[in-house]
């Protein structure tokens, strides 16, 4: 009961935290300082074309209604229109999440594969891989993202000609080319994510290394190999898990710029295009997809750790 209890009460907090968000994105472009109708029309923002803009965006009902109509538009799927192409910003939202979430799931992937080993690696390795990897982790977590991509692009499409520098290509088309085109975007976030990942993979097993089981195992007489990855580094997993959960909004913050440097349309590009055409209904629904992806991801990741280590629902239910 205790483990059904925790689901419950994590999927309501993630319902509270749906519903904050909404208020939030909500709230954003309207409590900027000035008209966003008149910001948005520019040199078109005569009173007749505001007045019409205001009625058409529904900024001329009283602050609530604005909200409680956009509230049960959401939940109809009807989550406005662009006011620039007039499109529906379902169908944009339909069309650029997919980019997003490849994008954001290869990235994690890579940095995964790559952080848990070197972590490892680290902690129970010999001097220079404790060297090598402590470089790694300091120049993944300094190195800003928009500077690496650049300097990808100079070296892999500039200089060694083997991938190309932006572009798109969708996975059904080409599974091939998709792939080339999504490589140096995804190296350029995994490879800071690696470095998180690793720094946190070696400090929890260091941890559980130095806990009086271990030397237990070890007076048993078990190998050295089987106690790191059979033990300990199963009882660091929960660590793992959370850093990764809570990384992915690093990361979805990230891809808005990889998005933009290497012109992939994905939602963190829409969200720039919406807030240069000063376009507010896109950007406010961009946003919130965004939060939502986090939101999501917080709420499985913690499922993930209750499920790793049963005292931690325990802990959060009493």
């Amino acid at each position: 009961m205790s483990a059904l209890g925790f689901i419950v009460r994590r999927i309501g907090a993630a319902i509270l935290s749906l519903f904050a968000m909404s208020i939030l994105v909500f709230l954003i472009i309207r409590l900027v300082p000035g008209d966003p109708v008149r910001t948005m029309l520019g040199f078109r923002a005569t009173d007749e074309n505001v007045a019409r803009l205001q009625h058409e965006l529904g900024l001329d009902q009283p602050m609530l209604s604005q909200y409680m109509s956009w509230i049960a538009g959401l939940f109809r799927g009807d989550l406005g229109q662009d006011i620039v192409s007039h499109a529906p910003l379902s169908e944009l939202l339909l069309q650029r999440l997919p980019v997003t979430l490849e994008l954001a799931g290869l990235s994690m992937t890579l940095a995964v594969l790559f952080g848990v080993p070197l972590g490892v690696l680290a902690a129970s390795g010999g001097p220079w891989s404790k060297r090598l990897t402590e470089g790694f982790v300091v120049l993944g977590i300094s190195i800003p993202d928009f500077w690496l991509g650049i300097m990808l692009v100079l070296v892999f499409s500039g200089i060694l000609v083997v991938l190309p520098p932006t572009g798109y290509v969708p996975f059904a088309q080409s599974p091939l080319e998709n792939l080339r085109y999504m490589a140096l975007p995804v190296l350029t976030l995994a490879i800071g994510e690696a470095a998180y990942v690793l720094r946190t993979t070696r400090g929890a097993v260091i941890n559980v290394m130095g806990r009086p089981f271990v030397t237990f195992l070890r007076a048993k007489g078990i190998s050295p190999r089987r106690i790191l990855f059979g033990h300990a580094l199963r009882n660091a997993g929960p660590s793992i898990v959370t850093v990764v959960g809570i990384q992915v909004g690093v990361l979805l913050g990230g891809a808005i710029i990889v998005e933009t440097l290497f012109a992939l349309p994905g939602v963190g590009r829409l969200v720039v295009t919406g807030i240069n055409q000063r376009n507010y209904p896109v950007v406010q629904v961009g946003v919130l997809a965004i939060a939502t992806i986090f939101i999501v991801v917080s709420l499985i990741t913690d499922l993930i750790v209750g499920w790793l280590d049963p005292r931690v629902a325990d802990g959060m239910m009493q």
